[in-house]
């Protein structure tokens, strides 16, 4: 099995749109007011947004996007205007993360995680 996509719900598809393709993604289906579908730059995953005119203010949903150069990364972000809630830090679990809230209180996770990412030294065989 293989995960093919992950969609969140927003309040403004259009809007959102143009906060994710200046994160960095690749916009493949517009489908306005509803819907809207992007490629990651790397991988075969997708990432899709759809209107919900019921979100919470605390949805509970966290987005993991890798990245090779991640502080490169987070500063290009940083010089367009995005704002982290959390810098690239090293964490325990040997992934090193910055965190960031997306326009409907989607928490973005950009990290870096290597051959940790699926393969810690705890992994269960």
């Amino acid at each position: 099995m293989n995960l093919n996509q992950i969609t969140i719900n927003v309040f403004d598809v259009e809007r959102s749109i143009e906060f994710y393709e200046k994160l960095g993604l690749k916009l493949i289906v517009r489908s306005l007011p509803n819907y809207a579908r992007f490629e990651c730059l790397t991988g075969d995953a997708t990432f899709s947004l759809q209107h919900s005119e019921n979100l919470s203010s605390k949805n509970g949903t966290v987005i993991y996007f890798e990245v090779d150069q991640l502080d490169d990364r987070v500063n290009e972000l940083i010089q367009n205007g995005f704002v982290f809630d959390e810098l690239p830090n090293d964490k325990p679990w040997l992934w090193r993360e910055a965190r960031l809230i997306d326009l409907d209180n989607n928490q973005l996770v950009i990290y870096h995680a290597g051959e940790n990412r699926k393969n810690p030294p705890w992994r269960i065989n």
